[in-house]
């Protein structure tokens, strides 16, 4: 009783895709139509813990391990459906594609009414293009969104890569600002990412589908 019993989802997107045809980045019937579907999820779940007397809850998952695995059984069962089984992994939990253009802010206001529902664990996140130290403006505007969208818990990604050699922590594209090395000089850059809830150096601990999904990311403006 003092523990909780969760039930996760992932690839809201891809079902909506697969039962509408948009997922709910694209369309605000696909929105209403995700809502209803995490509503449901989510009332099971209220049900559950009134009849057992224990905690039952509704997580958004990233599913780290199955998010590729699944992808692959249902593409032999069903075959190659785009934008439903034509990547190497299906998308995390509510999240709109992480491949789909689209401004922080719509991302924002479409992800947030899904964390009310999931009370047992959600993260949102938004990917910025550079420094976001030489913005700290935008940075501020970004996260009152989140507050003001009812994030429970809000990422802000943006590259932070490390030269070993010389200890120079920013933003290194191909060149070292600090001491002038390339990359294929000694040691290569440590480049900091999130993959799922984890800041990772490496991608190597990580399997095909959570690596072809870092692969698809696009940056979300922050112009509104």
């Amino acid at each position: 009783k003092h523990g909780t019993l969760t039930v996760g989802f992932i690839g809201l997107a891809e079902a909506l895709k697969a039962l509408i045809g948009y997922h709910h980045g694209e369309n605000e019937k696909a929105q209403v139509l995700g809502l209803q579907i995490i509503a449901h999820m989510r009332k099971r779940m209220d049900e559950a813990s009134q009849k057992y007397q224990l905690n039952f809850s509704l997580i958004a998952t990233p599913a780290e391990g199955l998010s590729g695995r699944f992808v692959k059984l249902d593409r032999k069962i069903y075959g190659k459906m785009e934008g439903v089984t034509d990547r190497e992994y299906y998308t995390n939990s509510f999240h709109v594609p992480v491949y789909y253009p689209i401004s922080a802010y719509d991302k924002i206001r479409i992800e947030g009414p899904y964390h009310t529902l999931t009370n047992g664990g959600h993260i949102s996140y938004i990917e910025m293009d550079g420094d976001p130290t030489k913005n700290l403006t935008a940075f501020e505007k970004v996260v009152r969104a989140m507050h003001d969208a009812h994030i429970g818990y809000g990422a802000i990604n943006h590259p932070v890569d490390r030269d070993p050699v010389c200890g120079y922590n920013g933003i290194i594209d191909d060149v070292c600002p600090k001491c002038g090395r390339t990359e294929s000089e000694h040691d290569g850059f440590e480049r900091i990412r999130r993959i799922t809830g984890y800041l990772v150096g490496t991608l190597d601990r990580f399997n095909d589908g959570k690596k072809a999904e870092e692969a698809d990311r696009v940056k979300h403006g922050i112009h509104q």
